[in-house]
């Protein structure tokens, strides 16, 4: 049998007490989840669309979590509160997150970085922290397609393949948060627009 709660390369396991937390007691296959998952990403994407956007709110970035996963999982738009493989301890989680964004409204306010690269950088950042038992990086994705947008520019490509699955893409993508994690952020800004 598939555990329906495993996701692809890289991606943190969930553990039973998380699992609880599916609303949707019809699901019985990964792919069922998958499906449930999607559509609620898409309605989230389309609430922030046309929602006024604060990206350095902490509160936005709850809510925007919260819509783009609160069908599917109860726990949706609230900040982590167990350890995982990826991440800062959960009792770090709401300082790093309000410094973090303090960061990023500097960057804006002073046009730290070319807007290619402050997208990627919120994403890195907020990848880093993890705050999110899951969800983490179609969150983050999102969250820097909305900061590309705010900045006058086209949404990422992020590879133009599914990063949800194992594959080169995946792969790519996960190897260039690895060299973020090292400062150097080559790789994420020829990933992002590839």
């Amino acid at each position: 049998m598939t555990d329906i709660f495993a996701g692809p390369l890289g991606s943190i396991p969930l553990p039973p007490e998380d699992q609880k937390g599916l609303r949707l007691s019809w699901i019985t296959t990964r792919q069922e989840l998958n499906e449930a998952e999607q559509l609620n990403i898409l309605a989230g994407r389309a609430w922030a669309l046309r929602s006024r956007v604060d990206l350095t709110a902490e509160r936005y970035l709850l809510r925007l979590h919260q819509r783009m996963f609160g069908d599917v999982w109860s726990w949706a738009g609230k900040l982590r509160v167990r350890e995982t493989n990826i991440g800062v301890l959960p009792h770090e989680i709401p300082t790093r997150l309000k410094q973090f964004l303090a960061d990023v409204a500097y960057w804006l306010g002073h046009q730290t970085y070319a807007p290619d690269e402050l997208s990627a950088r919120f994403h890195h950042g907020l990848v880093l922290i993890h705050p999110f038992t899951n969800g983490n990086g179609r969150h983050t994705r999102l969250a820097a397609d909305l900061m590309c947008r705010q900045l006058g520019q086209d949404a990422f490509t992020w590879g133009q393949h599914s990063l949800d699955s194992a594959g080169a893409t995946r792969q790519a993508y996960l190897a260039a948060l690895r060299a973020a994690d090292q400062h150097d952020f080559g790789p994420l800004l020829a990933f992002v627009r590839s």
